[in-house]
């Protein structure tokens, strides 16, 4: 029996271009900027396995702050409008309870402000898995807010 995927969304207002967001996060240097949540790990790092010239069929492996890994995979790639990313192939523990998660970015530009809404579908394992993983979700959610946060500020602190 399959697992309903469990999904939700956050979003933000980015004071930049949605182009030089999507061209931020095809610099995996600065995927360690996801801090994660309480237990949740935060990235490492990052590295591409593979990167096209057109982003969509890149391949990325991350190596999380608790020493877990998983892949991500470039599904769609349409620069300051939409990006679809699965993440796959996941090490223990989260191998156990879910089989893979889809993360879409969509941008909306108004003012040099960009409406980002970021959204995910996590895949349970079976239906069994789907309790915990729900609870994992949460954590989830709170990391991927704080991080759009964290975007938003980045770029925009005043240096002296």
């Amino acid at each position: 029996m399959i697992a309903r995927p469990i999904v939700f969304s956050c979003s933000a207002v980015i004071p930049k271009r949605a182009e030089d967001i999507c061209e931020d996060i095809t610099n995996v240097n600065r995927w360690p900027g996801f801090s994660g949540f309480g237990p949740l790990p935060g990235i490492a790092s990052a590295e591409y396995l593979i990167r096209t010239d057109e982003m969509s069929g890149s391949r990325i492996s991350v190596r999380n702050t608790d020493g877990s890994r998983h892949v991500e995979d470039i599904l769609d790639w349409e620069p300051g409008k939409r990006i679809r990313i699965k993440l796959h192939e996941f090490t223990p523990p989260l191998s156990r309870l879910a089989t893979h998660f889809i993360e879409t970015w969509q941008f909306e530009e108004a003012g040099g402000n960009s409406q980002t809404v970021r959204s995910f579908e996590i895949h349970p394992k079976s239906p069994s898995k789907r309790p915990l993983l729900w609870l994992i979700s949460i954590l989830f959610r709170q990391a991927i807010a704080r991080h759009l946060a964290d975007i938003s500020m980045v770029d925009h602190r005043p240096t002296n």
